[in-house]
Formats: structure tokens, C-alpha cells, sequence
């Protein structure tokens, strides 16, 4: 027997590789974003070369534009938006836009139940012993969505909703250029006539 089937022939080596295994998925879901989209299929979305932000912007989590100044969270927002839209090519203007895009989001406390761990691949109430082990965590999570109006017919074109465990009551730059990044990652959609801007 070589030494690699000596070390996971040990119940202690099995729980330790399973371990880390956990550690692994928890650490990828955190930084995970949950990302849902939506269009109206009759929109040539190809044919947008131009975007201003939307003038009636709405209260941001921190109140900033409510208030007549920028919140921080409102600046990061911004930020990460204009970048994301000028690597997909479109220019943002001060009149006259082909769209207009805008923002809302909030931070929400929501509850995890946490399943007891067993390196065999199930909880100890299998056995029927152990009930009542699991645990409830707490964690926050901001959601983001934004929008894109045709300019012209006054209408929504796309939306784009992102999800994602954050660690304070705002939602922090790191956290808002991975939320935006991967919600407009999904714009333009590549159905039929909009396959071709993503190539």
C-alpha cells in the first residue's frame, strides 16, 4: 500500500479532506452573485450606440441623490456602471441618448439553515440521533438591479437583477464592481437578432 492509500485509509485523513472541501464550496458561495435577466424580444439591441443615466434616478440605499449629493454608495454605482458600459462600446453622452440607464438596490438580513457536517456525505439524524443539530446563520445581501430604457419610446428595453452575500449594511466598492460586473455581463441578450453584438 503507498503512502497516498495509507493517509486516506484514516478516518481522521477522510474528515480532514472533506473539511476543507466544505471550506471551499462556503468560501466560492460568498463571493457568488445570483443573476436574472429579463427583455422585450422586439428591441434591436444592437442598434444602441449612446447612454446618459436616467434624470428621475431613484433614492439609492443611502439616501444620497434624495439628499441633493452623491452618496458613497451612489459614486461606487456609478463608477462601476460607466466602466462596464464602455467595455461593451457604448458612449455616454449628455443629450440625446438611445438609452437611459438606472439603479435601485437594497441590503436585506436573510437566514441560512447550516446542515451538520458528516464526512460519509450525510448528517448524523441519519441515524436518527442528533436531531435539532442544525444551525440558523444570519448574513446580509444586496441585491442590485438596473435598467434600460429606450429613450425614444419612453420604455423598458432590459433589466438585469444581481444577488450576492455582502458583508456590512452598504454594499462595499469590491462588492459593487462584482454585482454590476456580473449583471451587465448579460447585456446585450443573444437572442436572434442581438446574437451578433456580443461577438
Amino acid at each position: 500500500m503507498n503512502r497516498i492509500s495509507r493517509f486516506f485509509a484514516r478516518p481522521v485523513a477522510l474528515a480532514a479532506v472533506g473539511l476543507s472541501l466544505l471550506l471551499g464550496v462556503s468560501s466560492c458561495a460568498s463571493s457568488h452573485v445570483g443573476v436574472s435577466s429579463d427583455f422585450d424580444h422586439s428591441v434591436n439591441f444592437r442598434a444602441y450606440k449612446t447612454w446618459a443615466w436616467y434624470p428621475q434616478q431613484m433614492t439609492d440605499t443611502e439616501g444620497g441623490p434624495a439628499k441633493g449629493y452623491e452618496s458613497f454608495f451612489d459614486k461606487r454605482m456609478r463608477t462601476a456602471v460607466e466602466a462596464e458600459m464602455g467595455r461593451k462600446g457604448l458612449t455616454q453622452v449628455d443629450k440625446n441618448p438611445d438609452i437611459f440607464v438606472a439603479y435601485s438596490a437594497k441590503v436585506e438580513d436573510k437566514q441560512r439553515v447550516n446542515y451538520p457536517y458528516s464526512p460519509y456525505g450525510f448528517g448524523y439524524g441519519y441515524y436518527g440521533y442528533g436531531r435539532g443539530m442544525n444551525s440558523v446563520s444570519e448574513y446580509k445581501e444586496g441585491t442590485v438591479i438596473i435598467d434600460i430604457v429606450d429613450a425614444k419610446r419612453k420604455e423598458l428595453a432590459w433589466r438585469g437583477m444581481g444577488e450576492a452575500q455582502i458583508e456590512n449594511r452598504t454594499i462595499s466598492e469590491p462588492e459593487v464592481f462584482r454585482i454590476v460586473g456580473s449583471v451587465l455581463g448579460t447585456y446585450p441578450p443573444t437572442d436572434g437578432r442581438n446574437s451578433q453584438a456580443t461577438r
